[in-house]
């Protein structure tokens, strides 16, 4: 809040507004007084970064009636209201109003301080926040949804950007929780379909009973309990995009009527011989490798020729550690937003120590991880290695080594690969630094020597 006006202070006794703005300036707060209402408007301006105090009885418009065109204007400024002993069922009404508190005559110079600072503190906070949505959107609009500065997210959001505008069915591998619908999300909201329905079915929570009703829906009397017409999740997608995750659940007898549908584009639904056209594009997801499941007889291979088109591949967190600390911190600046609160700042040993840890739970477990440290519910770093089988398996040596190779990648990233400043951020010599990155195969990007 450098060089911007931290109080507007609105008073009509000249020498309790010169009192006041002379205390506000001592304590190091940048103040102007005003005599009036009408004196301090144009000083209210939509992006004012400070507070307003205003006393109620003013010659002309009054502190109501700042407070009524700063709640139209600028919603979010905090407004303290200064009042006499008769006035102060008028300032209860006016904090109900929406005025952020109010002080009564006469008031001590520290009580006005502590007020003003608490109510700058709160304004500093809103800001911060809308300064946090803007960056999301621009992230956003930059990659959507998928944030990462590894290889092999570079190799994915190539892929979603080719593949995207196409009606080609996609098949996304990776581990649970490493943000497959994303991915699946991306890809419709980049294609022809993206003001059609995106429709995701986890072919995993629903029961082998009820998956044939879910997906292709069915006819009144088409069951026991069936009383009118259902459109399945196959019809309804029509049109746009279907994501079936852990689609190697999906039974074998539902896997061949589902081969019928994406080869003719026709369903019939339970209890109808009516054929009905649907065009939907379909993007599935699995974890582990499908051809096995093919070898072992529970997954139909032209089916899986016909989902695997183009194959997605998202690599667990434990092997792509660089997008650790971007994940971390958008998903800080999307909670920040969420729940009201001031974003962290990493330090270089949080940072280093987030890019340690395997989370096996992937980008899941590190946004929930996030959310907690925003909250100020969990302790960072995290206890890395805690619960982690991998982690018990591992010597001292093995620990110190993955440590510090996570530190001079992290170091590596914050200076765009530049050795000779990597160098210099870590206190080591160049020579130490080249052996260590050879050894933990770490390579610099552009001029090494900048």
């Amino acid at each position: 809040m450098a060089n911007r006006l931290q109080v507007i202070y609105i008073e009509d006794d000249a020498l309790v507004r010169r009192a006041s703005v002379q205390s506000l300036q001592l304590a190091g707060f940048d103040v102007a007084g005003f005599e009036s209402a009408e004196a301090a408007e144009k000083a209210i301006v939509a992006d004012t970064a400070g507070v307003i105090v205003s006393d109620i009885r003013l010659p002309g418009a009054s502190g109501l009636d700042v407070l009524a065109q700063c709640r139209e204007r600028v919603p979010d400024v905090p407004v303290i209201l200064v009042t006499g002993h008769g006035d102060i069922s008028m300032a209860v009404q006016a904090m109900r109003d929406g005025a952020y508190d109010f002080i009564e005559k006469p008031f001590a110079a520290e009580r006005l301080i502590e007020t003003v600072r608490r109510a700058l503190e709160r304004r500093e906070l809103v800001l911060e926040n809308h300064a946090l949505r803007r960056e999301l959107a621009g992230q956003n609009v930059v990659a959507p949804r998928i944030i990462g500065r590894s290889p092999a997210i570079e190799q994915v959001r190539k892929l979603i950007a080719n593949v995207a505008p196409t009606d080609a069915s996609v098949l996304i591998n990776g581990d649970t929780g490493a943000g497959k619908e994303l991915i699946a999300r991306s890809l419709h909201e980049l294609s022809p379909r993206r003001d059609k329905p995106f429709i995701a079915v986890n072919c995993g929570a629903l029961p082998e009973p009820m998956f044939e009703s879910e997906m292709f829906g069915y006819e009144p009397g088409a069951f026991t309990g069936a009383a009118k017409r259902r459109v399945g999740k196959l019809e309804y997608a029509s049109g746009g995009t279907l994501f079936l995750d852990e689609i190697e659940s999906m039974p074998l007898a539902l896997q061949v009527k589902l081969l019928r549908v994406l080869q003719d584009g026709v369903l019939e639904r339970l209890g109808s011989n009516q054929p009905i056209r649907v065009n939907c594009r379909v993007v599935a997801a699995a974890k582990g490798d499908m051809s096995e499941l093919v070898a072992a007889g529970t997954f139909r291979r032209d089916l899986l020729y016909r989902l695997n088109v183009v194959t997605i591949a998202l690599p667990p967190l434990a092997e792509r550690r660089e997008d650790i600390v971007p994940l971390f911190e958008h998903f800080m600046l999307d909670a920040a937003v969420r729940y009201g609160r001031p974003a962290p700042v990493l330090t270089d040993r949080q940072r280093a120590s987030l890019m340690q840890r395997d989370w096996p739970g992937n980008v899941r477990e590190l946004r929930n991880a996030a959310d907690r440290f925003v909250l100020g519910v969990a302790d960072m770093p995290p206890e890395t290695g805690a619960g982690d089988d991998a982690d018990n398996d591992q010597t001292l040596k093995e620990r110190i080594e993955q440590f510090e190779r996570a530190v001079i990648a992290e170091a590596l990233n914050q200076t765009g690969g530049a050795v000779a400043a990597t160098a210099d951020r870590l206190h080591v010599g160049k020579a130490t630094l080249y052996e260590k990155m050879k050894r933990y195969g770490l390579s610099a990007k552009g001029d090494t020597e900048r």
